[in-house]
């Protein structure tokens, strides 16, 4: 099974980065407020981008980098404006 790295914006317009193998599912334990507490009490959730990747350690790799950008950055990956396949790329070529 793949592994995929999402992006999910809360109400206050923030960014959150995570992997899974299962996009619904695990958005589904966010707005449940059963997923990650820095989304808890966030308001209204939207996922803003899901990408598969393939295995674990890439998505793992992939999802740091990701923390790593800024916000007006991760607002580039989402609009299709910053390449995720470039980002991925380079991490494949490391």
């Amino acid at each position: 099974m793949c592994w995929f790295v999402y992006l999910i914006r809360s109400a206050d317009n923030r960014l959150y980065t995570g992997i899974t193998k299962d996009v619904q599912r695990r958005f589904a334990q966010h707005q449940s407020g059963k997923g990650a507490k820095a989304l808890r009490g966030k308001g209204e959730l939207s996922l803003a981008l899901a990408k598969e990747v393939g295995e674990h350690s890439l998505a793992l790799r992939l999802e740091y980098q990701i923390k790593q950008l800024t916000k007006r950055q991760k607002e580039r990956l989402v609009t299709g404006e910053e390449s995720f396949e470039s980002l991925l790329e380079r991490l494949r070529n490391d």
